[in-house]
């Protein structure tokens, strides 16, 4: 009877006023994050040819992505928010007298916040990967119009290829389209005996069956009267394949989940270091976990009687412990992409260890 109750129309109220905690604290911190990042891009291309709305665009386009990250927290400050607001209001303590457990009354809360994460995996993680996609095209463009075409970058991107020609190192500002397209570079090109040869500068260069196509290129070489000459396009060869420029070149979180099995599987056939990918991948997939843990830990400092007084010290408490859990599960993924800890590992332990924990402490308070 009381698991009738705690999922019939009281559970489904407590997991309602958890779903409109989490929404809010979600809206408000999109609402931060584009504000100051909105203030970052326009003081980055400040005095460019770049229109308000394309920087507002921009915006836009990278919210999802910095907004991922910070779902565990929006559903940390949820949770707390609603348990704290229930007991303030004694309807915790009219649940706990009609003779419902804390596992009865938190159930609905876990069972949302689990499915908030199936969706953030699923839905929203393709959809950021996309709009991120989409919004390095845009930086990329933006860099090409508001700077010089061949200043460089102290943050570039190197890569090298070999050929029966020789070899050639490659210099770019930045890449996008999953690595197969570079803004701002540079190719320095050597013989087979090591001597150089060419230098190209380039506004941009993509990469296609055998060669580096190079928009608005300029040549400088050492074996030719005419020293430097100019192409609107030119045809760079390379053995490069599109699998080893993504597996060097593009960035984990720029793959959706549903594409994250076949990088895995076509980086690793490449000869290629796949653990970025997997590692990825299976944080995705403990994601739901890792909210119901964030739910855990919110109950463990939250579901006391609100009169009894030390509210700011569970408030600072939850925050703490959903801090330390965050760290945990950071230093975990940056274990795992080094290839020391074995990814699904690195990406499950912080949400087992959490969910875990919380509940031993539950038990603890609830059975003693």
């Amino acid at each position: 009877m009381g698991v009738t109750i705690a999922f019939g129309k009281l559970g489904r109220y407590f997991g309602y006023r958890f779903f409109t905690a989490v929404f809010g604290v979600f809206i408000t911190c999109v609402g931060l994050i584009a504000f100051a990042d909105f203030f970052e891009l326009t003081r980055r291309f400040a005095g460019r040819n770049v229109a308000f709305s394309d920087i507002s665009l921009l915006v836009l386009l990278r919210l999802p992505t910095f907004t991922e990250q910070l779902l565990p927290f929006a559903v940390l400050l949820g949770a707390m928010g609603t348990f704290l607001t229930l007991s303030r209001q004694l309807e915790m303590v009219v649940a706990r007298a009609a003779g419902m457990s804390v596992w009865q009354f938190t159930g609905s809360t876990m069972a949302v916040a689990f499915l908030i994460g199936v969706f953030a995996t699923t839905v929203y993680n393709p959809m950021s990967a996309a709009m991120k996609e989409r919004a390095n095209d845009m930086e990329a463009r933006f860099v090409n119009r508001s700077k010089s075409l061949f200043q460089g970058n102290e943050k570039s991107i190197w890569v090298r290829q070999h050929s029966k020609e020789g070899q050639a190192i490659l210099q770019a500002q930045s890449a996008s389209d999953q690595g197969r397209s570079l803004t701002s570079v540079k190719v320095y090109s050597f013989d087979t005996e090591g001597s150089f040869i060419e230098r190209i500068e380039a506004e941009s260069a993509r990469l296609e069956a055998g060669n580096w196509v190079l928009s608005k290129a300029r040549v400088t070489n050492t074996n030719s009267s005419d020293a430097q000459q100019d192409h609107e396009t030119y045809r760079f060869p390379t053995n490069l394949t599109y699998e080893q420029v993504r597996g060097n070149l593009a960035s984990a979180d720029a793959l959706s989940f549903w594409d994250l099995p076949e990088a895995i599987e076509v980086t690793e056939r490449a000869g290629l270091r796949a653990e970025r990918y997997r590692l990825q991948y299976h944080v995705l997939l403990a994601r739901p976990l890792l909210l119901v843990a964030m739910v855990v830990i919110a109950a463990v400092v939250c579901l006391r009687v609100f009169r009894l007084g030390g509210v700011g010290k569970m408030i600072l408490g939850g925050v703490v412990a959903g801090f330390l859990l965050y760290v945990v599960s950071r230093l975990a993924e940056e274990l795992g992409e080094s290839g020391i800890v074995y990814p699904a590992v690195a990406a499950w332990f912080p949400a087992l260890f959490g969910s875990l924990m919380g509940c031993l402490v539950l038990l603890h308070q609830e059975d003693g």
